[in-house]
């Protein structure tokens, strides 16, 4: 009878530490996400020209696309913009 009382206790400060524990979690790994996405090089072609930015995720890129009306663009993820040629 004694552990019936007991369980009766424990239960909902049991279910409110899971719930608890749910929650933060589910709050770490988005910032996580947020923390690990990556970056890389936006390029955007408009009027025959393409054009780079460098450290653009891939939504960023997007957006900055769409806003530039790009004729044309793709996302290289982890690298960073290439000038297409060797210097000098």
């Amino acid at each position: 009878m004694m552990g019936g009382r007991r369980a009766r206790r424990v239960a909902p400060i049991a279910l409110g530490t899971l719930l608890a524990l749910g929650l933060t979690s589910e709050n770490g790994t988005s910032a996580q996400r947020t923390r690990w996405e990556l970056t890389g090089s936006c390029y955007c072609r408009a009027a025959g020209e393409l054009h780079c930015v460098s450290d653009q995720t891939e939504d960023q890129c997007r957006h900055r696309c769409a806003e530039e009306l790009c004729d044309d663009w793709f996302w290289l993820e982890r690298r960073p913009c290439w000038n297409w040629g060797y210097g000098g």
